[in-house]
């Protein structure tokens, strides 16, 4: 893993006098953004939304810093800031969830969702995230959906290990008490 950020690093660097060497980043990750999007806002914007991110990523290329993060976490962030503002959305996309207990969503979480007996837990789990705040419901995506550690998700939002923690600490305690309540 760290000889391929080494070499997406590179690729990136390359990329600067051979703009086509970018494509390799893309092939490389855009199934994983994309399925990350998709599993945030449905598959309507996933599309759109996963090429502004390597549209962005491409356009920004040249302040990519391979010390402050990996090239999938940088991905990652820019995926995130892209979908937060998509905000309004994201959270009517929830709600609706919530309310119709239908997921517009091809493949939404759906690893996370299937771990809590899928179907039975539809409703209940998308009022969850409907209730946590923006960064909360981040955090709680980027670690239990697309898998990343405590430091990647950190890197992609741009903020401290800690921060994450915290994050998904009040997540979890939020996504329990509202599941509770629904079982109750």
């Amino acid at each position: 893993m760290i000889a391929e950020a080494c070499h997406d690093a590179d690729v990136i660097i390359a990329s600067l006098a051979e703009p086509e060497r970018f494509t390799t980043l893309y092939q490389r990750y855009a199934g994983e953004i994309y399925r990350y999007i998709a599993g945030r806002l449905g598959p309507d914007v996933a599309d759109d939304l996963m090429a502004d991110t390597f549209l962005e990523a491409f356009r920004h290329r040249a302040r990519y810093d391979p010390e402050r993060a990996g090239v999938r976490p940088w991905l990652y962030g820019i995926a995130t800031n892209l979908i937060g503002r998509q905000r309004r959305s994201e959270l009517r996309f929830y709600r609706a969830i919530a309310r119709t207990g239908v997921d517009p969503a091809v493949e939404p979480m759906e690893p996370v969702i299937d771990r809590l007996s899928a179907e039975g837990m539809r409703r209940p789990l998308a009022d969850a995230m409907a209730r946590l705040n923006q960064g909360e419901r981040d955090v709680l995506i980027l670690v239990a959906g697309s898998g990343l550690a405590y430091e990647e998700v950190a890197q992609a939002l741009g903020v401290s290990v800690g921060t994450v923690s915290s994050r998904l600490f009040r997540a979890r305690r939020k996504m329990r008490a509202t599941l509770e309540a629904h079982r109750g």
